[in-house]
């Protein structure tokens, strides 16, 4: 069984986002970068279904410049078997991702393809269903547990009611939530390993997709700093602020 794993290169959950002065966009200059968090979650998951037997073949994906090798390299080091670079400095949106996985999985032939249900920069939670839908695979979104048997992958996804459960025919596409599993993290010899293994890269420039969007980024602005606290004296000045300044009760 051959799963598929796309990874996205986004700023390092630890940092505090910086907005350039012009607002055109976020600062990135000497910024730590990692893997998505969600793609993390993807990796580890196609990882402890090869550890169980299931998969045989680990392939990850990335698309962007150079730079997102680092990243690649990480998700080799964490136990992929070889990785594919469809390479690009253009600003992608969701629909182009999808369509530039769709080359892949058209070439690879994955039983299973696996990513984040969403990135941190971007929250724009559209990949996956974009890529389910290009392709015709079935799909099962915000994943918390995942199981493959017979064919098929039952999808469990938390919904307002409580749990659903989804019987997906192979292949398909998952997407992960957090509560999927806990990454690992990846120790030194496999990281000295990981320099070995192969990376396909390709140029986006070649695989025929039209990479002109219909999305233009107008402006980007930092959330407005919150207000300190005040102590109030007793219930009834609380009740008051509460009616007439913050206009939460009537």
């Amino acid at each position: 069984m051959k799963i598929l794993v796309p990874i996205k290169r986004a700023i390092d959950y630890n940092v505090k986002v910086r907005v350039k002065s012009d607002n055109s966009d976020v600062d990135l200059n000497n910024v730590k970068m990692a893997i998505n968090p969600f793609c993390e979650i993807a990796v580890e998951e196609a990882i402890r279904l090869k550890e169980k037997g299931i998969a045989t073949e680990i392939i990850v994906v990335s698309i962007g410049p150079k730079a997102v090798q680092e990243q690649i390299r990480t998700g080799l080091a964490l136990g992929a078997d070889r990785a594919v670079h469809i390479e690009t400095d253009a600003a992608l949106d969701s629909l182009q991702i999808a369509k530039l996985l769709k080359t892949v999985v058209d070439k690879e032939l994955p039983d299973l393809v696996i990513l984040g249900k969403q990135a941190i920069d971007s929250d724009n939670n559209q990949t996956g269903q974009m890529l389910a839908a290009l392709t015709g695979m079935p799909q099962g979104t915000f994943a918390s547990e995942v199981l493959v048997a017979d064919g098929k992958v039952n999808v469990t996804r938390e919904i307002d009611g409580g749990l659903q459960t989804v019987s997906l025919t192979l292949p398909a596409v998952v997407t992960t939530d957090l509560r999927l599993n806990e990454p690992r993290y990846a120790s030194l010899p496999n990281i000295m390993k990981a320099k070995r293994k192969p990376i396909d890269v390709i140029s986006a420039a070649d695989l025929g997709v039209n990479l002109s969007s219909n999305i233009k980024l107008l402006k980007v602005m930092a959330p407005e700093q919150r207000k300190g606290g005040v102590k109030v004296a007793d219930v009834a000045e609380l009740v008051a602020k509460l009616k007439n300044e913050a206009k939460v009760i009537s």
